[in-house]
């Protein structure tokens, strides 16, 4: 059977969905007040705010609709080897699948070839998911939130070393 999902960098003709996802996805997690990634600027325009050489962001596609995505991009307020894991979301439809653990391994990669050496995140209580997948994935819990996001609503903070790209 084919995968019903498949992954892209965003477009701009992406930013309506993506900001819409983003906006149905964190209230769910009770991360719709002050203090959350919900009231970024950078929602209602994502594929600019990750055009950037260091930035990134994937939509994931359902049958021709955008279902998910993650980007990746340096920590404010953070060191030059710091990216930070960001807006990681997906509509109920699309959890549970193993799209999460596909895009995020992509992100990985991107993040150090972009020259990242560690890559941040923070989360919340709640985002259970999620939480096991970063885990599993060789993230490691942190006692204090890092850098300057502005995201002072989340209370689970996280870090992974990226393992040099090998050269030939």
């Amino acid at each position: 059977m084919a995968d019903p999902f498949t992954f892209r960098p965003i477009r701009p003709e992406d930013d309506p969905a993506i900001a819409a996802l983003i906006r149905a996805v964190m209230p769910e997690f009770g991360a719709d007040g002050p203090g959350f990634a919900i009231h970024d600027p950078e929602v209602s325009a994502m594929s600019a705010a990750y055009s950037g050489p260091r930035s990134a962001y994937f939509v994931v596609e359902m049958d021709g609709r955008v279902v998910g995505g993650a980007g990746i991009g340096p920590l404010e307020g953070g060191d030059a080897d710091t990216a930070e894991l960001r807006k990681m979301y997906f509509l109920r439809e699309a959890r549970g699948q193993g799209m999460g653990e596909r895009l995020l391994q992509h992100v990985l990669g991107v993040a150090r070839e972009r020259g990242f050496t560690r890559v941040y995140l923070e989360t919340l209580t709640g985002m259970d998911s999620a939480i096991r997948l970063y885990e599993r994935l060789g993230f490691r819990r942190l006692d204090r939130q890092l850098g300057g996001t502005g995201h002072h609503g989340c209370n689970r903070f996280y870090m992974r070393d990226l393992v040099p790209a090998v050269t030939t």
